[in-house]
């Protein structure tokens, strides 16, 4: 190892590398300049590197960003990025599976199982132990489940959270009924094994396990004996606390998204997705479309309360801060779980970005102003001016000063295509009934739209 023995600035000098002028050269032994720069041979390694992992991401898709989410499993933010780039490239990710999940994410049919690892209260013996149980093949109920693992490692708990975050679906997608049942069958394969241990075991072990499935073999008659015990029949969990118990469980919404279901138009009202916020000036002026998970009250020194939400989208979650006027005027809508269009300023502080709220509201009120253009008016010039000037006399005679919360979106319908055009917030308008009634006066064909019924 050569030893730095002074360090001095130096002009730009001949050497086998890329060399940088200023003081990023060092003068060791006998007057030879050591550079610290990367060389041509360490910036043809970064490139080939970057060549060889564009290649695995455009021909092997699936397996690239299985292996992508496993090496970032321990970032949530990166993972919930990732799987939101899933979604975009069409891969769908599913909840983890007790008879086709591996430890980490793993590639199946044109899909991404989640790892058992990524379950919470399922540490690594439990999960060794489930793969170790099922190499003597697939699990066919949960009390198949509960008679081969050992349940003084897969306890009640681990049990509970397997069926919680969807691992039992594909056996028996009414997890409330799954729960139910657990009640019954973990105290009854808890006596298996007990006996097992003993060297008891019963009569119907000894005549090869003739409850198998559930089902009557035909040479004994049906007995409650031949059978795991079973609770009442029970109606499954709503669709919102099921998506609940997978983010606590996962961190993340898996089998579907709050959000999910409103994409496109979330596009319509936002250019802009959380990921992006970081890339947008100071102060720059945005809206989004979020989820709200957490409000936290705060009082300031002037004993006026304001609130620190966390919110997240499809791709990322993050923080908005809203001041007391704000507060006073929109605290009524920020509950847990509102889906909330939010307008306000970017504010970065040590390289994050996080939102100052302006202004808000629910996703369910949003109507959309469309404006049916044909592309002869679409092209035209003096159509464009004809329309902005019908919109801005709109908002100068209703005497609006904000900008208004209900969007304008012009879509252009040719004979084989479907466009588009989104308006720049300045047009949108705050009373829809006026806005339609002008835009009919001005010889234009506008109608009201709920959000939620844009495609």
């Amino acid at each position: 190892m050569v030893k730095i023995i002074s360090r001095k600035a130096l002009k730009t000098e001949n050497v086998y590398d890329i060399g940088l002028e200023g003081d990023h050269n060092f003068v060791i032994k006998h007057g030879l300049i050591a550079s610290n720069c990367f060389n041509k041979s360490h910036s043809t390694a970064y490139g080939y590197v970057t060549y060889q992992t564009a290649y695995l991401k455009a021909n092997y898709p699936l397996e690239y960003m299985a292996a992508l989410l496993t090496a970032n499993s321990g970032d949530k933010d990166k993972v919930q990025k990732y799987i939101a780039t899933c979604m975009n490239m069409g891969i769908q990710i599913e909840s983890p599976d007790i008879n086709s999940s591996e430890v980490d994410f793993t590639p199946a049919n044109d899909k991404i199982l989640f790892g058992l690892s990524a379950i919470r209260n399922v540490g690594d013996n439990a999960r060794n132990c489930i793969l170790e149980a099922r190499v003597e093949g697939d699990f066919k109920s949960l009390a198949d489940f509960c008679d081969r693992v050992d349940l003084g490692t897969v306890n009640r708990r681990a049990l509970q959270s397997l069926i919680y975050c969807g691992a039992f679906d594909k056996i028996n997608d009414n997890r409330n009924q799954l729960i139910e049942d657990l009640e019954f069958v973990y105290d009854w394969a808890q006596s298996r094994a007990r006996d097992r241990a003993s060297g008891q075991g019963n009569l119907f072990d000894l005549l090869g396990g003739a409850w198998s499935g559930g089902a009557n073999t035909g040479n004994m008659p049906g007995n409650a004996i031949l059978s795991p015990p079973k609770a009442k029949d029970v109606d499954d969990f709503p669709p919102q606390e099921k998506l609940r118990m997978e983010k606590e469980l996962l961190g993340f919404y898996v089998s579907d998204h709050p959000l999910k279901s409103i994409g496109k138009s979330m596009q319509i009202l936002s250019p802009i997705n959380m990921t992006q916020l970081k890339n947008q000036r100071e102060e720059a002026k945005v809206c989004v479309v979020v989820m709200l998970n957490n409000v936290k009250k705060v009082i300031t020194k002037k004993g006026d309360p304001m609130a620190i939400l966390q919110i997240e989208d499809l791709t990322t979650a993050g923080e908005a801060v809203v001041f007391p006027k704000t507060y006073d005027r929109i605290n009524e809508i920020l509950l847990v779980d509102a889906k909330l269009i939010i307008w306000g300023k970017v504010d970065k502080k040590d390289d994050q970005a996080q939102l100052i709220v302006d202004d808000a509201e629910p996703v369910e009120n949003i109507e959309l102003i469309v404006i049916e253009m044909t592309p002869q008016q679409a092209t035209t010039i003096e159509e464009h001016h004809r329309l902005r000037t019908v919109l801005k006399d709109l908002k100068e005679k209703s005497g609006e000063k904000e900008k208004g919360k209900i969007p304008v979106i012009g879509i252009i319908q040719a004979e084989n295509s479907r466009q588009l055009v989104r308006f720049g917030r300045q047009y949108w308008v705050q009373d829809s009934r006026s806005a339609i009634m002008a835009l009919h006066n001005g010889r234009f064909n506008a109608r009201i739209q709920p959000l939620s019924a844009t495609t």
